[in-house]
């Protein structure tokens, strides 16, 4: 496998206007309101996720993520993440896995521990298959029992708006949308909906 060391340090550090090569404009680039760009890449899950809190550690919070063939000829999947003039107490974790089964319970399992979708994709993975990555955010400040998920997966786009407003009727929005090779080698719609477990909590004490 090909090492990936010289990735997973920050390849583009860029504030505002100022040049790609990390060059920043006179003054304090956070007194001044401008955000400050970190980019991750790998291959590996488990990877980007460690890399990922630990810029968290330096005031960085998720924004964009991509899976793909990066410059260097590899699939990898990219992470982009900001920092602005404000304390940050995020936790992420990157869920990966080719079944929407799998990910729809470990997706509820983190919503119950107050963990909330932020972004998806779906690459390639060094063991040659396709598989669903999403990204949760924890916020620390946040009060709440947290939230629930239901993953739809389907070829057909008829059958997905039917499932989806369904699920809509429960309390469920739409937070993300992908399409890709499925575990059975098709190309289907991954739809992932949300919903604040608040209110079903509500109504169980109102019973």
């Amino acid at each position: 496998m090909r090492s990936i060391n010289y990735i997973l340090i920050p390849l583009l550090m860029f504030v505002g206007c100022g040049s790609m090569f990390g060059k920043k404009p006179k003054g304090d680039d956070h007194s001044l309101g401008q955000d400050e760009y970190h980019l991750l890449a790998t291959s590996r899950t488990s990877t980007m996720e460690k890399e990922m809190n630990q810029a968290v550690k330096e005031g960085f919070s998720f924004k964009a993520v991509m899976g793909g063939n990066t410059f260097f000829g590899d699939k990898e999947m990219v992470v982009l993440m900001s920092r602005h003039n404000k304390s940050v107490q995020f936790e992420y974790l990157v869920l990966a896995t080719n079944k929407t089964s799998t990910m729809e319970k470990e997706m509820r399992g983190a919503g119950g521990e107050k963990f909330k979708y932020k972004g998806q994709t779906i690459f390639e993975t060094t063991f040659g298959g396709e598989e669903i990555v999403v990204i949760m955010e924890r916020d620390s400040s946040m009060t709440g029992p947290g939230y629930d998920y239901k993953l739809l997966a389907t070829k057909k786009t008829s059958t997905m708006l039917k499932e989806m407003n369904l699920e809509a009727a429960k309390g469920f929005k739409l937070v993300g949308l992908t399409v890709g090779n499925t575990t059975f080698g098709d190309e289907e719609v991954v739809t992932i909906m949300e919903r604040s477990l608040a209110g079903k909590f509500k109504k169980n004490r109102n019973r």
